[in-house]
C-alpha cells in the first residue's frame, strides 16, 4: 500500500523560503511520477510541481504567477523523499500542499490534475 506522508509545512513571511517533503513507501517508484499540489481556501486545487523518478525529469505550473523560478521540486532515491524547496514565498502561495503520486504518464497528474494516491496535506502559510 502506497503511503505520502508530508512535513515542512509552517507560518513563514513574504519573501522566505520553505522546504516541504514527501516521504513515499509501499511501492518501488521507479516507474512512478511524483508531484506536489495545492489548494488554497475557496480555491480548486492546482498542479504545482511533478517529477519524474525514473530519470528525474521535472516540469512545473506554467500559469501566469506560477512557481516557476520560484520553487524546486527534486528526489532522493535513496530516501525515497521528494521535495519542494519554496523561495521567495508571496501571499498567494498560502495553501494545502498536497504530494501525490502516480503510475500513469505524467499528463495524468499535470492536465488532469490527477493522482493515484495522495498525501495528507500539510499547511503553508504567507504572511505579510
Amino acid at each position: 500500500q502506497v503511503q505520502l506522508v508530508e512535513s515542512g509545512g509552517g507560518l513563514v513571511q513574504a519573501g522566505d523560503s520553505l522546504r516541504l517533503s514527501c516521504a513515499a513507501s509501499g511501492r518501488t517508484f521507479s516507474s512512478y511520477v511524483l508531484g506536489w499540489f495545492r489548494q488554497a481556501p475557496g480555491k480548486e486545487r492546482e498542479f504545482v510541481a511533478a517529477i519524474r523518478w525514473s530519470d528525474s525529469v521535472s516540469y512545473y505550473a506554467t500559469a501566469p504567477d506560477s512557481v516557476k523560478g520560484r520553487f524546486t521540486i527534486s528526489r532522493d532515491n535513496a530516501k525515497n523523499t521528494v521535495y519542494l524547496q519554496m523561495n521567495s514565498l508571496k501571499l498567494e502561495d498560502t495553501a494545502v500542499y498536497y504530494c501525490a503520486a502516480t503510475y500513469r504518464i505524467p499528463g495524468f497528474m499535470i492536465q488532469s490534475l490527477k493522482a493515484d494516491y495522495w498525501g495528507q496535506g500539510t499547511q503553508v502559510t504567507v504572511s505579510s
